[in-house]
């Protein structure tokens, strides 16, 4: 079967990352009708974690999880037609196609798998970074970027001149790898491969490409594109689509009874507009509400970059059609960017780590105390290490009815290049302080004797022009599709007139009361997406939660660049909160260091109200 009946392409998402539900291709391809199963396995940090089983295994450095789940359904695509596509292959794309081609040998089955790969660029880090001229530079929206910009295809295309000379050495880097787009799994599928594997493509790419495939879009589409993306977008963290990490999960219908839920599909039309659904008599809800939380994951302004279209997230059309039915329309691409994103990891050094409690009366003193033995009893000085943090976390209640509620948290992260310092050396130094410090000291979590290694997210930008993708047909012919698309000129988007917030009357309440959330991760930034559930509500967001207002209400950010931006169609604002998370998840001392959580924490805030808003 070459491809689907004319009309939507059904495409399935079975896995968010590495480490998902290992039942979700069984439970997407046996729950009911779909014609491709993908997946997302990878990850900024998964790419970390690649490196260092590559490391010890060398071969392995893909998901083997994705092999194990395409081993339970094999045999079933093949005879429903079902393609299979999935970026699992990691660092490693054709050591993963011959893994699977082992198992389908083992199941007497032969399908044609093919591989996409060419985004490995750390052989290349030498040549890319060659003076006076390097190729490689800074990603324009991060931390480590002396030019700090928003992340507009002008500014992105422009970011070359003004970024050269970064410095990097190559030989510090254990990853280092672009983000290809969809048009090398489109060759693969054209070409018959029933099971394409890549290496780092962008998320969507594995739900953009079958679409484009089954459609024929040119990559001058960028209308149809665009609503692939949005749509791949939509469905790549499986279960968030459909009540995962959603604010007002206790609205779900039936949650307690059936709290697995299902994984999301997206029924793609010709014209890039969509339906997402799930299977029926599966857990969860695809609604407005959940669907507009996933979109505003780990986003950042209207203009959603990638390497195969600049997606205007400020173009989107939702609505509820029907129960578990959301559909995305309207939505309008521009050309993309003239670069790639390179996501790369190098090893940061060393890190440690202890807890201690600190209970009942005299906190902050107790924590003063604690801190002073351990600097005295540590044969290393606060000046020895690279990076300390120490925060003593206020967990602890007035007039505690349990010892839990008398107990707040000291916690002390200590990070060098030189594992000695912060190996037994640290750890003990706290240990040899128990019967001589605070009252009622016990640790909560030390670290291990030894230290841990940490590695730091370095993200980059280069041409798209010289990273091409390497198409393979397992035991076959390999095919190079460049990475070039067309330019065109940006379009121009009408910005709605901010609405007339509600007056009358206002109540002390909780933020989250009115407005839902979805915080994540952007290597070193966080995103803090917004959201009301109606026009009132959005009015009043719009006008109330300014920059300024987020800083008073979180103020861990005060001292933080912040890019705020608006989507009137979907009721939502973003922001992008600048070095919240340090170099990267890998080496943050946040407590939450993937900003997870960080939306949870703006919705408890009790703020003034509107009482209307409230009834």
């Amino acid at each position: 079967m070459d491809r689907p009946a004319s009309g939507p392409i059904r495409i399935a998402n079975c896995s968010g990352f590495f480490g998902d539900r290992p039942s979700g291709a069984l439970e997407m391809v046996e729950g009911g009708p779909i014609d491709v199963l993908t997946g997302d396995w990878l990850a900024e940090l998964t790419m970390l974690i690649l490196s260092r089983i590559q490391a010890r295994h060398p071969g392995k450095g893909f998901a083997r999880t994705f092999v194990d789940q395409t081993e339970q359904v094999m045999g079933t695509c093949l005879d429903r037609g079902i393609k299979i596509v999935s970026n699992a292959g990691g660092l490693d794309p054709r050591g993963c196609a011959e893994a699977v081609a082992e198992v389908a040998d083992r199941l007497g089955l032969a399908p044609t798998i093919a591989y996409v790969d060419g985004d490995d660029l750390l052989p290349r880090l030498p040549d890319l970074l060659a003076t006076p001229t390097p190729a490689l530079h800074p990603f324009p929206d991060h931390p480590t970027n002396p030019i700090l910009v928003t992340t507009s295809a002008a500014e992105t295309a422009d970011v070359v001149t003004r970024t050269m000379g970064v410095g990097w050495d190559p030989s510090a880097f254990v990853t280092a790898n672009a983000y290809l787009g969809c048009f090398g799994i489109v060759d693969a599928l054209e070409r018959g491969a029933d099971i394409v594997i890549t290496g780092r493509v962008t998320d969507a790419a594995v739900t953009c490409g079958p679409a484009a495939w089954h459609h024929g879009w040119q990559r001058d589409d960028f209308d149809e594109l665009a609503g692939g993306v949005v749509a791949g977008h939509v469905i790549e963290c499986s279960a968030q689509a459909t009540g995962g990490n959603y604010s007002f999960f206790h609205e779900i219908d039936g949650i307690d009874e059936l709290p697995r839920l299902g994984f999301p599909w997206a029924d793609v039309a010709a014209d890039g507009s969509s339906v997402i659904g799930k299977h029926d008599g599966t857990g969860g809800a695809v609604t407005v509400g959940t669907v507009t939380s996933q979109l505003l994951y780990e986003i950042g302004g209207p203009e959603y970059l990638g390497p195969d279209v600049t997606a205007r997230f400020d173009t989107i059309d939702i609505e509820q059609l029907a129960p578990d039915r959301v559909r995305l329309s309207g939505i309008r691409g521009q050309a993309p960017p003239a670069t790639l994103k390179v996501a790369m990891n190098k090893m940061g050094g060393y890190r440690n780590s202890f807890t201690v409690a600190l209970t009942g009366l005299d906190i902050e003193a107790k924590a003063s105390f604690a801190e002073a033995g351990f600097w005295d009893a540590c044969p290393y000085g606060p000046d020895d290490f690279e990076s300390i943090t120490s925060d003593v976390i206020r967990t602890d209640k007035d007039d505690p009815s349990t010892q839990e509620e008398a107990t707040a948290i000291w916690r002390v992260t200590v990070k060098d290049s030189d594992e000695r310092k912060v190996g037994r050396a640290f750890n003990d130094a706290m240990v040899h302080t128990v019967l001589s410090g605070i009252p009622g000291m016990y640790g909560l979590g030390g670290g291990p004797s030894a230290a841990s290694p940490f590695g730091v997210y370095e993200p980059a930008i280069v041409a798209s022009d010289l990273v091409p993708q390497q198409v393979h047909l397992l035991g076959g012919e390999t095919r190079q599709i460049e990475s070039v698309a067309p330019t065109g000129p940006a379009i121009s988007i009408d910005t709605a007139d901010p609405l007339a917030p509600p007056g009358g009357p206002t109540i002390r309440a909780e933020f989250g009361r009115v407005i839902g959330t979805r915080s994540g991760d952007k290597g070193g930034n966080a995103n803090l997406g917004v959201f009301a559930r109606s026009d009132d509500g959005w009015a009043w967001i719009d006008d109330t939660l300014t920059v300024e207002r987020l800083r008073e209400l979180l103020p861990e950010t005060a001292d933080l660049p912040i890019v705020r931006h608006r989507f009137p169609k979907l009721r939502s604002l973003n922001f992008v909160i600048h070095g919240l998370l340090q170099e990267g998840v890998a080496a943050s001392t946040r407590q939450d260091a993937q900003a997870k959580a960080l939306g949870e924490w703006l919705r408890a805030r009790v703020v003034d109200v509107p009482a209307s808003l409230l009834s």
